[in-house]
């Protein structure tokens, strides 16, 4: 069973009702050869099903781990376009999508989402130059354009205006473009969706201030497969803590002589 933290009851007045997906399943028999990519990840390779958390999900991993190649596909499976927006949208810059979402199976509630948005941090700028040349109101963006603001001030317009409740939202490294301030203030967002506007969110993230949130479930990414985790247990988390708690002895070692090291 996935690990996932201690989280609070609902109320009756919550519109919480279980998240949109459920599950995903690699569908093996659907796998041209384990030996192409992306099912040569190692990751994915070995994926089963992955049982996702009606509020939240992370996936955690290095890079090239398969967490942004398995969201892309879940994106795909659930309807999105490959270069991200609203479900309407589609501003397809390749041929086809990656060959690793035909081969998924998505197990759906009986609930239906109202609201979607796909986040891929590499082509926001993309999706951006798109809706202004199609005359999409600027209301989703705090009323300014987003080539009028940074990465990061767009994002979190975008998420304060655009995300409507009662959602599904795939976002690939949303603090790609945040401070540490402003992934906290994604974080009062993303608990006023999950907790009060029956929103679901998988995000695939390297951010141990995101990771954090109390209500989630982990899932981490390695050559193994891919498994449940305590936030502590990450890498990411402990790593970050050794590294602040310690940062002379990480420099000792990061700027050491690489001959005299070898000595």
């Amino acid at each position: 069973m996935p690990a996932r933290r201690s989280q609070p009851d609902a109320r009756p007045e919550d519109p919480i009702g279980g998240g949109f997906l459920k599950r995903v399943t690699l569908i093996q028999d659907r796998v041209p050869s384990f030996r192409k990519y992306p099912w040569s990840i190692p990751a994915l390779r070995n994926l089963g099903s992955l049982e996702l958390h009606p509020r939240v999900s992370f996936f955690v991993g290095e890079n090239g781990s398969g967490k942004s190649t398995l969201l892309e596909a879940i994106a795909q499976a659930a309807g999105f376009g490959e270069q991200g927006g609203g479900k309407n949208f589609n501003l397809a810059t390749r041929e086809y999508w990656s060959e690793l979402g035909r081969t998924l199976e998505i197990a759906r509630s009986f609930r239906r989402e109202k609201d979607g948005f796909f986040l891929r941090a590499e082509s926001f700028y993309n999706v951006a130059t798109q809706i202004e040349e199609l005359g999409v109101s600027l209301k989703y963006y705090g009323g300014r354009s987003p080539h009028e603001q940074s990465h990061g001030e767009a994002f979190l317009a975008l998420a304060a205006n655009r995300f409507a409740g009662e959602g599904l939202y795939l976002l690939d490294e949303p603090e790609a473009a945040l401070s540490p301030a402003r992934q906290l203030a994604f974080l009062r967002i993303l608990h006023l969706h999950a907790q009060r506007l029956g929103s679901q969110f998988l995000i695939a993230t390297h951010s141990p201030l995101i990771l954090a949130y109390p209500d989630a479930t982990l899932y981490e990414f390695t050559g193994d497969g891919v498994q449940p985790v305590e936030y502590e247990r990450t890498e990411h988390f402990q790593l970050t803590r050794d590294f602040l708690n310690s940062r002379e002895h990480y420099f000792r070692h990061l700027f050491s002589d690489p001959d005299e090291a070898a000595g």
